[in-house]
């Protein structure tokens, strides 16, 4: 064949495209399915509302550390079946969430996604809105229901399903593993040393440290987004914080899609990678002067920006994620995803007492007998923020390592299988020592009396203690206010002391859940077990080792490589699952085991038979519906009555400006005060409160950096609980990334009058150096 000929040419022209392809790092595959991926805001109130996941009744939302998103993929067959993930940054998912999302999407589109093939996972933030789902207990500290923590939510969830069902594209899929050592630990030693020893020695670590990743390549974009599961809990930041958060999970997706928004495919696999973890930095190479005084001199001719009234879309308008995206380009969509965490802490030092410096009790996590001097310790103490970003980092590093070199392409099914279960009375069958078997039971849900001790990434209160097995006459006196459980919750929960058997308190309504789901969703080799709770670490690993077992040895469809994963905190929400090794000792993981210590065996019972269906080809009965409680909630937080300033003071004026004249260094912190109003008049969804901007040129000013970076911070402040005064702190933390140059800092805010309109603002700090 010559080789100028005109199939010469073509030949040459597709070796050139192959040998670009694999020099930037993307790996060549024929597309099997078609992927689609999307993502958005759920952030919710940033005032007045209680976090969700500590269960600290002062743990009160005031402000932003960055934003939270719903980020999902969609995997499709061309002309078969479809399975949705959707990965939110929230503390866990909420079977009320799923039944009004699965609502609206039959509205739209009929019976193409339903309850079935849909999985909705929380990455477990601590520092989340709360109020957001149905069962009377998880909602307590929050005052009840919170329709705007629940309304932002459903909606994000939904637009991001939209999203990634109208980017469907042919494309495919690949999977890879690898060890993440540094972070996390086992905050519950004792329990887990409680397990078998020759089951222990078959591992080398009492935590997982395996992260299972998936990389998703556009046929025509190229890589387009990154799903990955590792197991760490959400408690960077600690129970006292109250800004909302991603936490260490959270940050990292950011980091990553930040990354990827700013460099090519070739910068991902630069040196630098290695030594430089990416920060948000605009597309902007503005005019700056070419010295410190032309830029003072320029910066002086831009005094603060009295408040003034905006529009409700120019906080959209001038957020930097929508300023630098590509127009005609999706999005890199990237989720840390939760996974068995039950057991398994980010605060990596370990456990100390605030009173002597010295190492917790090992048994009971106590100091001088009491719990609530117990904390862990996370990289960067005492530094909660920096540790949110040193684990979140690490995530990073070995996400980016296993998309580098991801070169196994999944092929195959898609499929799925789920059911409902009654967990409050389920038969299960186990072996008997000696041979034969015996049938033992689930129970109502009930929590036990280290329950209340909490853990040590967030400790209780009073005199509880985790390896409380026994409890104390006064709780129990406490207790029987509310319930006194009868004797065969009694016997079914033992050894837990029952502290509250909220399986059995239906006053107002139902306290707890007993109709769980359970799922398996499949992509080619990769399984995903959708669990409604927190495994620990053994329970997850029994778990996997049963699912595979029925895979591998089915019609061979399956081999050893299969990869199974647990999606944990998917669907709904029901606590904690142990061993019941584990559930023996009742730390608090084992006191938050709700349906006594056969939960595990009827988890892996229910999952087998999940996995036979799916091998089989064979469907599987829907199980009892769990209830829809919305038209029951019962909400006590007040709503805004209206915001005010002082006299001669306009919404947006800074009440506490940068110094004149002044210039900042990389590292410096910069802070600026507004006049505002209560966030929870608009929650600038899909916009920002606080905005810094560069200035380009003499006199236009770009986003630099928003509400939703991890280096600014908004701390929203009133007076006093019933002041309608309040003020916006503005924090920028400046990288040393960031481009010197004339920056000022800009707020958005949304003000209710009395007679409840409300009315968009906006103000600006005068201009600053950054040299």
């Amino acid at each position: 064949m010559e080789l100028f000929s005109p199939v010469g040419l073509r030949v040459w022209s597709w070796v050139s495209l192959v040998l670009l392809l694999l020099n930037s790092g993307i790996v060549l595959s024929d597309s099997r399915y078609l992927i689609g991926l999307g993502s958005y805001d759920i952030t919710g109130p940033a005032a007045d509302v209680n976090m969700m996941g500590y269960a600290n009744s002062d743990q009160i939302a005031s402000g932003i550390h960055f934003r939270l998103r719903a980020r999902t993929f969609i995997v499709a067959e061309p002309q078969g079946n479809r399975v949705v993930f959707v990965n939110l940054d929230a503390c866990m998912a909420s079977q009320l969430v799923k039944i009004k999302v699965i609502e609206r999407l039959k509205s739209r589109y009929g019976d193409l996604y339903t309850e079935k093939n849909v999985a909705i996972s929380g990455i477990h933030t601590h520092a989340g809105p709360g109020g957001y789902l149905q069962y009377v207990v998880y909602i307590v500290t929050s005052l009840g229901f919170v329709r705007q923590s629940f309304d932002v939510i459903v909606d994000g969830i939904e637009k991001s399903i939209v999203q990634a069902h109208e980017n469907l594209r042919p494309g495919s899929i690949f999977v890879n593993k690898g060890e993440l050592l540094d972070a996390g630990v086992n905050r519950s030693p004792s329990a887990y040393l409680n397990n078998p020893a020759e089951e222990r020695n078959k591992y080398k670590y009492d935590v997982d440290k395996e992260m299972t990743l998936l990389k998703f390549v556009d046929d025509e974009w190229g890589p387009v987004g990154s799903f990955n599961w590792f197991a760490t809990h959400g408690t960077s930041m600690s129970r006292t914080n109250s800004l909302i958060s991603g936490d260490n999970k959270g940050a990292a997706a950011r980091f990553m899609e930040d990354w990827f928004e700013k460099n090519d495919i070739d910068s991902l696999y630069a040196d630098e990678v290695a030594d430089g973890i990416p920060r948000r930095v605009p597309d902007i190479i503005p005019r700056v002067p070419s010295n410190h005084h032309e830029l003072l001199e320029l910066a002086a001719s831009f005094e603060s920006s009295p408040g003034r009234p905006a529009t409700k879309m120019l906080s959209v308008a001038r957020r930097v994620r929508g300023d630098v995206r590509q127009a005609e380009k999706p999005g890199f969509v990237s989720a840390f995803c939760q996974t068995n965490c039950g057991d398994v802490s980010p605060n990596v030092l370990g456990a100390f007492c605030t009173d002597t410096g010295l190492p917790c009790d090992f048994n009971h996590s106590t100091c001088g007998g009491k719990n609530e001097l117990c904390y862990g310790r996370g990289p960067g103490y005492p530094d909660e923020f920096e540790s949110t970003r040193i684990i979140g980092e690490r995530q990073l590093r070995k996400a980016m390592e296993l998309f580098n070199t991801a070169s196994e392409q999944l092929n195959g099914r898609v499929d799925y299988r789920h059911t409902f279960l009654d967990f409050s009375q389920l038969e299960v069958t186990l072996p008997k020592q000696g041979g034969g078997t015996e049938v033992v039971k689930t129970c109502p849900a009930a929590m036990g009396f280290a329950f209340a001790a909490g853990t040590t990434d967030g400790p209780g209160a009073f005199d509880f203690k985790q390896g409380d097995d026994k409890g104390n006459a006064f709780w129990r006196l406490v207790r029987n206010f509310l319930k006194t459980p009868n004797k065969e919750q009694v016997n079914c929960q033992h050894p837990k002391p029952i502290l509250l058997d909220t399986g059995e308190m239906k006053r107002p309504y139902d306290w707890a859940p007993s109709i769980l789901p359970i799922q398996i969703l499949r992509v080619g080799q990769l399984v995903i077990l959708s669990v409604p709770g927190e495994f620990t670490t053994m329970a997850g690993r029994r778990l996997r080792d049963a699912v595979r077992t029925v895979l591998t040895s089915g019609n061979k469809e399956f081999n050893r490589n299969v990869h199974v994963v647990i999606a944990g905190l998917t669907n709904t929400y029901s606590q904690y699952v142990t061993t019941f090794e584990e559930y023996e000792v009742q730390r608090y993981e084992g006191a938050s085991t709700l349906f006594g210590p056969h939960t595990l065996s009827a988890y892996i019972q229910e999952f087998e038979k999940l996995a036979h269906a799916l091998v089989d080809g064979q469907t599987v009965e829907p199980g009892p519906q769990p209830p829809d409680l919305l038209n029951k909630q019962i909400s006590f937080l007040t709503p805004v009555v209206m915001d005010a300033t002082p006299p001669g003071v306009n919404f947006g004026d800074c009440s506490s400006d940068v110094p004149k004249n002044s210039t900042f260094k990389r590292g410096d912190t910069v802070t600026v005060v507004f006049w505002s109003a209560c966030p929870r008049n608009d929650l600038m969804t899909e916009g920002t409160f606080a905005l810094v901007e560069i200035l380009e040129g003499s006199s236009s000013w770009v986003p630099a950096y928003d509400d939703d970076d991890f280096c600014l911070r908004f701390k929203w402040s009133r007076p006093s609980k019933l002041s309608t005064r309040s003020q916006a702190t503005i924090e920028w933390r400046i990288p040393q990334s960031t481009t010197p140059g004339v920056y000022r800092i800009r707020h958005f805010g949304a003000a209710k009058s009395l007679v409840g309109s409300v009315r968009h603002f906006t103000g600006s700090s005068s201009a600053f150096v950054v040299e």
